[in-house]
């Protein structure tokens, strides 16, 4: 697939495949089309050319082929997103930043009330439901975000950067939670990242230059 914004060459003849179970790492220096990719692929942005398909529970679905109200909701129902700064809502709590995904999904909201005080939980955020973004450390910000990109049963996660701004033990922390709830339970995850060490904990690296796929390469176990 190939991806150009204007005059500027953002992807260039690009094939991936992920499979469940698998957490692939993608890196390279800023601007060779890594969050481009990560956008394309979870059906944000569309390529200029070539396919994207996805093997879901309702069968194999090309996301080009859907309108963007399609395509909305399948991000919806089947993937989930952490970014750096996670993108939560600072005026609501965590709880409603985790429930909110929900009840616009159809969830009634005692129901999804209910899933995102046991998702804090698990993620050991237990009792800091009703605080609210400004009240929580970075780490616990970006568990949040975590809790509500699985709260759906997401069977992708896409993340962009999301242990940029932590220290090295909370990076660690967000990120073994991460793989818990992905590859650990046999659903994907793609995690675009500057640090080695984030990927080196992934089991496969893709590394990328210019637009393209320069290397991709097992991790060992």
């Amino acid at each position: 697939m190939a991806k150009n914004y204007g005059e500027t060459v953002a992807l260039q003849s690009v094939t991936l495949a992920v499979a469940a179970g698998e957490s692939l790492a993608v890196m390279g220096p800023s601007g060779c089309g890594k969050s481009t990719l990560l956008q394309i692929l979870s059906g944000i942005t569309l390529p200029d050319s070539g396919d994207v398909l996805y093997s879901g529970p309702a069968g194999g679905q090309n996301l080009g082929a859907l309108d963007d109200d399609a395509r909305a909701e399948l991000r919806a129902r089947e993937f989930g997103f952490v970014f750096q700064q996670g993108l939560l809502l600072g005026e609501l709590t965590a709880a409603e930043n985790v429930a909110v995904p929900l009840m616009l999904a159809g969830i009634a909201p005692r129901d999804a009330a209910a899933r995102a005080g046991q998702l804090l939980t698990q993620v050991g955020l237990g009792g800091l439901d009703a605080r609210r973004m400004g009240q929580l450390s970075g780490g616990q910000a970006q568990r949040v975000a975590i809790a509500r990109a699985i709260a759906s049963d997401a069977r992708v996660v896409f993340a962009d950067e999301p242990t940029g701004a932590l220290d090295s033990n909370t990076a660690t922390e967000v990120l073994e939670l991460l793989l818990a709830y992905t590859a650990g339970q046999q659903r994907a995850l793609v995690i675009v990242t500057h640090d080695e060490t984030v990927a080196a904990r992934c089991s496969r690296i893709v590394r990328m230059s210019d637009g393209r796929v320069v290397s991709d390469v097992q991790v060992a176990p």
